[in-house]
């Protein structure tokens, strides 16, 4: 990490990070950091310790980073994840009766560790969507297939037809001589169709999975659990 900037104030830049403020938030010494950057000092703090400025070293109250950093109990700050409540902890939290049987990650742990899994949940749907474009394209082939002894047939038909002078109402009838091939062609359509809408439903659940990782912080993880189990593969 570069060295923390006096003069990023006036320019824009968080001093944590020295890129553009993003969702900027303002410690008691009006000091200015983006809210992830903040957040990731705050969850390195120990708990028993006072809150201080990362740039100036005062002290600054722990509402700085709004309602979802602050423990609604007890109003502390949060140090913990919860995992079975999915929830995040103070100290006094974490020793009472209620979590003390449950699984709890430091903050900062527990957004590295939900990263990683976002990120290894996105991979593996990728490949299950590549999977799925292989059985589409394959289904499709069958189709084609399918199509083309159709046409095949109907235009020997209709050229026997024509050599024979029939009438255009002996013509219609031709549906019903086609290849047995046909009834299968109304499924073989339904399966490309529901394959189609798993691709776009799996690339949406990719697009959240991967948007979730880049963006995590403490206020977010539940948001990261949730997702996980949303998209864990169905027993």
């Amino acid at each position: 990490m570069f060295p923390l900037q006096e003069d990023s104030r006036e320019e824009g830049i968080c001093p944590i990070c020295q890129e553009n403020l993003k969702e900027a938030v303002s410690t008691d010494c009006k000091h200015l950091f983006c809210r992830v950057c903040l957040a990731r000092h705050v969850a390195k703090a120990p708990a028993s310790g006072v809150l201080c400025c990362p740039l100036c070293r005062k002290p600054c109250s722990e509402e700085v980073l709004g309602a979802g950093y602050i423990c609604h109990s007890h109003q502390k700050k949060v140090c913990w994840f919860c995992e079975e409540s999915r929830h995040l902890l103070c100290m006094e939290c974490l020793v009472s009766p209620e979590h003390k049987s449950h699984c709890e990650l430091a903050i900062e742990n527990a957004i590295s560790h939900y990263k990683e899994r976002l990120n290894r949940r996105s991979r593996k749907l990728r490949k299950d969507t590549e999977e799925l474009r292989r059985l589409r394209a394959q289904e499709e082939e069958k189709l084609q297939a399918v199509q083309f002894q159709v046409d095949c047939g109907t235009d020997r038909l209709e050229a026997e037809l024509e050599s024979q002078h029939q009438t255009r109402r002996q013509l219609e009838t031709l549906p019903q001589q086609w290849p047995d091939q046909l009834e299968d062609m109304p499924a073989e359509v339904s399966k490309i169709f529901d394959i189609s809408r798993a691709i776009t439903q799996l690339n949406n659940v990719v697009t959240d999975l991967e948007r979730t990782a880049k963006e995590l912080d403490a206020n977010t993880l539940k948001n990261a659990s949730d997702l996980l189990a949303r998209s864990a593969p169905q027993k």
